[in-house]
């Protein structure tokens, strides 16, 4: 079988988290291999991205053995929760090193929204197609352009083994596009299918994520 680590920062979204856990999880039941999900942290708890809930990830990230995993999965998040938030830990040296870790290994790296931006800071993206979540005044795809790569405005990119995406309603396809690396296209397809997951039409994937003309707060 296969084994996905995957990166829980303070202040992570759930629904972004949990496209990997249950993909996967009806992958190992029901599909061509099984697959271990292994929660990791920088702390023994993380908030979730609106508060309401305390996670306790399986491990600290500083106590695993990196080469035992075949993929990394990141979820994304936001500081809304209060300290020290998702950023204060993604964009951390020690969160980096994992993302460098696996990118240099070849090894299939998923992460969903913000979480781009991780890849972006570790220095992998330079000159790499990805996209990340984009409002009006482009915060966060200036942050992503500043660390070289270059971006794509679609809900999900993938560029050779890394799979970045525009948003929480990304969390499943993100998911099933690891699903296809580890695995396959048939084995992705079935899993869809048996979790009821509908395929997503054209425009969802290219549809702008800003309308032309569109301003602050509207």
């Amino acid at each position: 079988g296969k084994r996905v680590l995957m990166l829980l920062a303070d202040g992570f979204e759930t629904a972004e988290m949990s496209g990997f856990s249950d993909v996967l999880g009806w992958a190992s039941i029901d599909g061509e291999e099984p697959i271990a999900l292994v929660s990791a942290a920088l702390h023994h708890t993380v908030k979730t991205a609106f508060g309401g809930l305390l996670v306790t990830p399986m491990a600290l990230l500083g106590d695993l053995d990196l080469d035992g995993f075949d993929a990394l999965a990141i979820p994304g998040g936001m500081d809304r929760a209060g300290p020290p938030g998702f950023y204060a830990d993604a964009l951390s040296e020690p969160w980096l090193a994992v993302v460098r870790h696996f990118n240099q290994r070849d090894k299939p790296i998923a992460s969903v929204c913000v979480a781009s931006l991780s890849l972006g800071a570790a220095g992998i993206l330079k000159d790499r197609s990805a996209t990340v979540y984009h409002q009006v005044g482009g915060k966060r795809k200036s942050q992503l352009e500043g660390y070289g790569a270059k971006f794509v405005d679609e809900s999900l990119v993938v560029d050779g083994k890394l799979i970045s995406s525009s948003g929480p309603g990304t969390g499943i396809e993100v998911a099933l596009a690891l699903l296809v690396m580890l695995t396959s296209k048939a084995n992705a397809d079935k899993i869809r299918k048996l979790m009821r997951v509908p395929i997503p039409d054209a425009a969802w994937r290219t549809t702008p994520q800003v309308q032309p003309g569109s301003v602050a707060g509207a």
